[in-house]
């Protein structure tokens, strides 16, 4: 007998109406979100399920669903169907025969086997196959069967939305993978956060770390952490500033190829950057903060959360075009930036919505290049479709935004730190404008956030060095 499990309404089988060899049965097709949500709520994250590598070199050659997501279907038959609401799950005994993988069709069959009477006890034959008819599961179980009968409105399971910052990062470091790595000034590591994240970025292949700060001192902070600088060349300075000259110098001087912020202030790096007049690009210094969020489906950016604290028009044009540069960078061919207000139409008394209207002309008459542009936009009609329907924008920015460019500093640091610590985004970022990417971190960024900066400024370093080589070549 076979009953449709998607109809609005579920309607159980009472005792009275079961009969032996009576069955039903659910269709399943097992997808890697699937996967993932079952190891999220049970906390199995046994890595044949989870990490590619592992489960390819295992002696199932690929990766496996967990075998109670098999009993989970089993149990989702018998609470939604056959038997349906009202039943009591009381025994069930399982063996597992064949493994699941992603895209197997799974069908899940249950029959009545015995009905014990007068406890209204079932005892159920359960079979679970492949698309291929293949047994993975069988077993039997036992149910106390509902006994009123029952006709309820189907409800929506509650939504799960996954996010695996972890992976997220494994395909930002893909981008660079088997790429040499890149020699960089980490100025002033003097704290284990700023120490280890330069570490870590050299152990994954990112970076060569030359070291400036005082040696003692970054010598006692790696052997209280426990941090092995061995081998690690260190320039040695006495204090921040001399530092961050030093360190400037060394990128005027091409002996590296991108600076990593360590553990001093960032108007003390900056400023020394800026009085290096070989580091100059004839632009202005901003910051672009890289966010990987839960609910958006692309990489967003945003722009300036760190540097700039009230931009000028013309600053704001700088900001954007740095922006846009290092989207594509990044891949995105022609960007679309959304460019913030609190409203979407142009307003005297709020000064962002008159600059947003000026830098989208800008756009139009070719001051700033390689993307497209539109604003002012509030927030939601930057990132959400149903936003820019409901009140009826016409734009190919709105909605799908690659880039947000903030008003000034206060807000775009406010909706950073929004997404990082409610939405549970995962970010990095860097400085650019200079001629070398400056990898530019939080004291309160964790270890992925740091190897992540460090990704974003070496892919900086990379163009600059393609732009430098196609530069000397038609000179040449």
């Amino acid at each position: 007998m076979h009953r449709d499990t998607d109809s609005e309404w579920m309607e159980n089988v009472t005792f009275d109406e079961l009969k032996v060899g009576q069955s039903a049965r659910l269709v399943r097709t097992v997808t890697t979100e699937d996967i993932q949500a079952f190891a999220a709520v049970s906390g199995d994250i046994n890595p044949a399920h989870l990490n590619v590598d592992y489960a390819n070199a295992s002696i199932f050659h690929g990766v496996v669903a967990h075998g109670m997501l098999g009993a989970a279907m089993i149990s989702a038959l018998f609470g939604t169907h056959f038997p349906g609401a009202g039943t009591i799950y009381l025994g069930q005994d399982l063996k597992f025969i064949r493994p699941v993988r992603i895209g197997d069709t799974l069908t899940v069959l249950a029959t009545v086997l015995e009905k014990v009477d007068p406890k209204k006890h079932v005892v159920m034959d359960c079979l679970v196959t492949n698309q291929a008819g293949d047994a993975v599961l069988k077993g039997t179980a036992r149910l106390l069967a509902p006994s009123q009968k029952v006709r309820v409105p189907r409800v929506s399971a509650p939504h799960i939305q996954l996010f695996d910052p972890e992976a997220r990062l494994n395909d930002l470091l893909a981008r660079v993978k088997g790429e040499d790595p890149v020699r960089c000034a980490v100025v002033h590591p003097c704290d284990s956060d700023s120490l280890s994240g330069a570490l870590d970025a050299a152990r994954h292949a990112l970076i060569v770390p030359v070291l400036v700060g005082p040696e003692g001192r970054i010598r006692r902070v790696a052997q209280d952490a426990g941090l092995d600088v061995s081998g690690v060349e260190i320039v040695s300075v006495e204090h921040s500033h001399a530092a961050a000259e030093m360190a400037a110098g060394m990128a005027a001087r091409n002996d590296v190829a991108m600076l990593m912020k360590g553990s001093l202030h960032t108007d003390e790096l900056l400023k020394a950057v800026l009085s290096e007049p070989a580091l100059r690009a004839g632009r202005r210094l901003s910051h672009v903060f890289r966010f990987d969020v839960p609910l958006y489906p692309k990489p967003l950016l945003i722009t300036d959360a760190a540097i700039n604290i009230r931009p000028t028009l013309l600053e704001k044009a700088d900001i954007i075009q740095n922006a846009i540069d290092f989207a594509r960078v990044l891949g995105v061919n022609e960007p679309r930036v959304a460019i913030l207000s609190a409203v979407e139409t142009v307003t005297p008394a709020i000064p962002s919505t008159i600059d947003a209207a000026a830098l989208c002309k800008m756009s139009d008459r070719g001051q700033i290049k390689g993307g497209r542009l539109d604003g002012p936009l509030a927030f939601d009609n930057a990132i959400s479709p149903d936003a820019v329907r409901i009140k009826g924008i016409v734009s190919d920015v709105a909605g799908q935004a690659d880039i947000l460019a903030v008003p000034d500093l206060e807000s775009g640091n406010m909706v950073a730190k929004q997404l990082e610590y409610l939405a549970g985004a995962s970010g990095s970022g860097l400085v650019l404008g200079a001629r070398v990417p400056i990898a530019l971190t939080s004291r309160a960024d964790g270890p992925m956030a740091r190897v992540a900066s460090a990704v974003l400024a070496v892919l900086a370093a990379r163009d600059i060095q393609r732009r430098q080589a196609e530069n000397a070549w038609k000179l040449g």
